[in-house]
């Protein structure tokens, strides 16, 4: 049974104006091409879409479940009109955008919102990596851009821009000896570090170790969970500890060597080689502008 747009479109405008007249009008048609329209797609479906006992049609049960499909076609063929512009415009198919769970993850819900009503045809994918894991998925061609916390020695293909700050503070379980007195440096030295972990084992990985016993996890929540039942102490950022459920069981020591807060930069990398689509070029340009935690140091540059 060949069914066309055209079919589809005067039997959804008429329902949705209530009136073949109508329907025309919103179509800008005759409303004998309407009407011929509809009579036709009933003809090849088999069945009454509309009764017209009344003055104006009225949808048949068949006709309201067909409607539902009907919008969905032509919703389909609005979609696939758009990917052709998007790629017209050589607007990128799909990204994959790499982001360390140091980013607070509240900036990131209006930030790719945003991204959405720009780039609604581009397929997304989010990856939560850690550390140095960032960026050697953007090396390797695996992540488009990479959101990270700042590496030492990143290699010379990266291209790099300091995009903010994110405060660590040092925290423990409210019954950790840490807890209960002033703390000295060496003093941190004697009691377990529970330290986030990237799969990577490079010099990142230890640049914040302070204790001789360490325990590795890949993950800030659950590196609270375990500091709040006393296993060890850790540098964990503010806005982890501010959302997670572990937060009334937490404590920050009062310590005698700092004022607790160690800021740790965040960067956006890219591959200097590949090619930055307009999207691609967008989201650099985006999460550049959504400064984080400036009040705590200057950038290296890109």
């Amino acid at each position: 049974m060949p069914v066309s747009l055209e079919q589809l479109e005067a039997f959804v405008a008429g329902a949705e104006t209530g009136s073949f007249s109508a329907a025309a009008r919103r179509l800008r048609k005759a409303q004998s091409a309407v009407s011929t329209h509809v009579a036709n797609l009933e003809a090849d479906l088999g069945l009454a879409l509309f009764s017209r006992a009344g003055r104006n049609p009225v949808l048949t049960p068949a006709g309201q479940r067909l409607l539902l499909e009907a919008r969905v076609v032509l919703d389909r063929r609005e979609h696939l009109m758009g990917v052709a512009a998007s790629l017209e415009q050589r607007v990128e198919n799909r990204l994959v955008v790499a982001i360390d769970e140091l980013y607070p993850e509240h900036a990131l819900g209006a930030l790719f919102a945003d991204f959405a009503r720009h780039f609604p045809f581009v397929e997304l994918e989010l990856l939560f990596p850690l550390m140095e894991d960032v960026s050697r998925l953007v090396q390797a061609g695996t992540a488009d851009l990479g959101v990270m916390w700042r590496q030492e020695a990143l290699p010379t293909e990266m291209g790099f821009q300091t995009i903010g700050w994110v405060p660590l503070k040092l925290v423990c379980g409210r019954g950790h000896a840490l807890a209960k007195e002033r703390v000295e440096w060496e003093e941190l030295k004697r009691h377990r570090q529970i330290l986030v972990a990237a799969r990577s084992d490079g010099p990142e990985k230890r640049r914040l170790r302070v204790a001789a016993e360490v325990w590795w996890v890949e993950s800030h929540w659950v590196i609270l969970e375990m500091v709040k039942h006393g296993i060890g102490w850790a540098f964990v950022s503010d806005h982890v500890i501010a959302a997670s459920p572990a937060a009334p069981d937490l404590v920050t020591p009062d310590l005698q060597f700092d004022d607790g807060d160690w800021p740790v930069a965040l960067e956006l990398v890219w591959h200097k080689q590949r090619p930055c689509g307009p999207a691609a070029a967008w989201l650099r340009q985006r999460f550049a502008a959504t400064r984080i935690g400036d009040g705590f140091g200057g950038g290296r540059g890109s």
